[in-house]
């Protein structure tokens, strides 16, 4: 049986930008606009130099500005356009008041963990770690059909990566994701090779 290799990425390093939150955007917009710091690029460089990330045959990405910034790279080293689908995006954060009253003394002061262990907590306008989960997997399993057999590559964001590798991954007392007693690292950027046989995940393990 053929195997279908998915190299899920999540983007580099982004700028810190102060004051963003007083402007008159969306929590939506500002979150689509953040883009990578210099520090992030030279990262999305390196990244792309990775041995398994050549001979890829399709890249997708998210269509926020970091996570194309962070594709690019692959795309050129592989001479390949990039591929942009909304359900690899960043979970809708919604109301970031509400956002902020749910992390008030929370261990992790990470909403993105936070959301791993209550799956169903949303704000007004936000998304679930359940509902990102779907859409991504709905993404996934489109893909895992179109392209039995290929080398994709795909790049998103932190929380939705988290949120669909609950399909497989355990979460430990330190909120963190666990496969098969590895702990995964994700953050930016990060490198996982997943293995599918049909749709079927057969191995999942994290490239440094």
């Amino acid at each position: 049986m053929k195997e279908t290799i998915i190299y899920l990425i999540r983007h580099a390093e982004t700028i810190n930008e102060n004051g963003i939150r007083n402007t008159k955007e969306t929590s939506q917009i500002i979150n689509e606009k953040e883009i990578l710091s210099i520090q992030g690029e030279e990262q999305s460089k390196i990244l792309s130099k990775n041995t398994e990330l050549k001979n890829i045959d399709i890249i997708w990405s998210s269509s926020f500005a970091r996570a194309k910034a962070t594709a690019k790279y692959i795309a050129n080293t592989n001479k390949l356009p990039i591929n942009l689908d909304n359900n690899l995006s960043e979970r809708k954060l919604g109301n970031l008041k509400e956002l902020g009253e749910f992390m008030k003394d929370k261990k992790t002061k990470d909403p993105s963990q936070e959301q791993l262990l209550d799956v169903k907590f949303k704000t007004s306008g936000g998304e679930s770690a359940e509902d990102t989960r779907q859409r991504m997997t709905k993404f996934f399993d489109k893909i895992l059909k179109e392209y039995e057999g290929k080398k994709i590559a795909v790049i998103s964001h932190g929380g939705a990566i988290k949120f669909f590798l609950l399909n497989w991954c355990k979460v430990n007392d330190d909120v963190k994701l666990v496969y098969e007693n590895t702990v995964l690292d994700i953050t930016s950027p990060c490198l996982l090779k997943m293995t599918f046989r049909k749709n079927e995940l057969v191995n999942l393990k994290q490239i440094k």
